[in-house]
């Protein structure tokens, strides 16, 4: 029997009231569920101080950044632009303690949305704060909130996600007003959109690292497709436990 590879999915804290005031754990069930589809155990993890995050990465066998609220810009060094949204700092600070911790043990790491900004930032690059402001010609936050695909990106030759997908250009959804833009050293862009914005990284040292600025767990079920990261984000696990 294959092993089941423990999945760590990162969260944010959302305010509740609902007779009993409390902050919960906060993220879509679907990561986990297109993390189970693909053969993993997934586990979530609440925002933590950022020195139990070695710890959490020595118990799991790889890491799942999620989508979520902006990261602040005192993390690349910019003041806040008028249009920038919620920003979680005990957030940022523990998911970029988790990035390092994986990066540290060659666990692989697969970033969504959000995620493939925290890998761009822990690595020494910047944001976009708000894409819109850019005047760019594509909709990168789309009216229809049910995932469906919503534009083309191309795939660049030799990239993993290139070889996941099978094809040089794909259908994405589209749900971020943030964006990448200086690119930090180490990573390589390997998708884009048609307006130029990167919607896919990987690392430039061989190691298992891939981040994406659509959100393939909201159309996994949907469309078929769109399993092909999580199906390589699983191998790569399956293959980092020896």
């Amino acid at each position: 029997m294959d092993p089941r590879p423990l999945v760590l999915i990162s969260s944010g804290t959302v305010n509740v009231d609902l007779g009993l005031r409390r902050e919960s754990v906060f993220t879509g069930r679907n990561y986990a569920m297109a993390v189970q589809a693909e053969g993993g155990l997934p586990l979530v993890a609440p925002v933590l101080d950022p020195a139990a995050a070695e710890d959490a990465m020595a118990r799991a066998d790889a890491l799942l950044l999620s989508g979520g609220a902006d990261i602040d810009p005192a993390r690349f060094d910019q003041a806040p632009q008028p249009d920038l949204g919620v920003v979680d700092p005990e957030r940022d600070a523990f998911e970029i303690a988790l990035y390092r911790a994986a990066r540290a043990a060659g666990k692989p790491v697969f970033g969504v949305c959000r995620g493939i900004q925290v890998i761009n930032v822990a690595e020494g690059g910047s944001l976009h704060q708000h894409v819109p402001a850019l005047g760019r010609g594509v909709q990168h936050s789309q009216a229809d909130r049910g995932g469906l695909p919503h534009h083309r990106i191309t795939l660049a030759e030799g990239a993993r996600i290139r070889a996941a997908f099978g094809a040089d250009a794909v259908f994405v959804n589209s749900y971020h007003h943030q964006a990448l833009d200086r690119l930090a050293d180490g990573l390589r862009a390997v998708a884009h959109a048609e307006d130029g914005i990167v919607e896919g990284v990987e690392a430039q040292d061989g190691a298992w690292l891939l981040g994406v600025q659509w959100h393939p767990e909201m159309s996994y079920a949907t469309h078929p497709d769109q399993r092909a990261p999580f199906r390589a984000f699983l191998d790569a696990a399956r293959a980092s436990l020896g």
